[in-house]
């Protein structure tokens, strides 16, 4: 079978699964709601206008790490994987079509979110936010969509590999909001090559570590593309 049919059918369960669908929405609700609470605390001196506006990616990534985990995950649920692949024996392009399938809608809402969380955080900044420059704030906006579809197959492939939705989130999220923290204040040279820190360099005006915008994206699409390798090698070897 062609990748574009597989695509397409890998389209239609994520569309009518009504979490995917709420998933995506709060990638969106969330973000924003977090963006405007940071953008209304302008104290420090190490404030930046640009992340405070962004910082709802922070939270806004669980919802996107919940969608691409749901999204694999539910192959693991009655059989369903063993249908799928009665109808794509070629398991490669399978997984393919369901990353795809994954990074595409996370990706668009990714972009609205990130113009609809520049214009609510410039709002709520107001005077603050007059010296972020179009191309920063261009760069925020592509960043952001970048970012959060990077993270939700970072999740599909270590799910494809633990296959177990419970097992992924448990991991991920707690990983993300404690030990990147606190690993981050142990050490920021290692704490720059973790996923969500190097990425998350993209939403920043003003930035200290050694990698720019886009060498930290492209570090998170390494982590992205090793899960998505790993995941890849496990639907493959092992039996469905």
């Amino acid at each position: 079978m062609a990748f574009t049919p597989v695509f397409h059918s890998e389209w239609i369960k994520i569309r009518t699964l009504r979490s995917q669908v709420a998933a995506l929405a709060m990638i969106l609700v969330v973000t924003a709601v977090f963006s405007a609470l940071a953008s209304a605390d302008t104290g420090g001196d190490d404030f930046d206008p640009l992340f405070a506006v962004f910082f709802g990616v922070t939270f806004g990534q669980i919802a996107a790490i919940a969608f691409g985990t749901t999204a694999v995950s539910s192959e693991f649920q009655g059989g369903a994987l063993r249908l799928s692949l009665a109808a794509v024996p070629h398991r490669g392009r399978w997984f393919a079509a369901k990353a795809t399938a994954i990074a595409l809608p996370v990706f668009s809402v990714g972009l609205v979110t990130g113009a609809v969380t520049l214009v609510v955080g410039k709002a709520v900044l107001g005077a603050e936010a007059d010296g972020l420059g179009g191309a920063e704030q261009a760069r925020g906006v592509v960043g952001c969509a970048v970012y959060l579809t990077l993270m939700a197959l970072l999740a599909a492939g270590l799910t494809a590999v633990l296959r177990s939705g419970v097992a992924t989130l448990s991991i991920v999220i707690p990983f993300l909001l404690i030990v990147s923290f606190v690993v981050g204040d142990a050490s920021n040279d290692l704490a720059d090559l973790l996923p969500d820190r190097a990425g998350q360099v993209a939403l920043h005006a003003n930035w200290a570590g050694a990698m720019g915008p886009w060498t930290g994206l492209g570090v998170t699409a390494l982590w992205a593309a090793a899960a998505l390798a790993a995941g890849a090698w496990s639907v493959r070897r092992r039996d469905a």
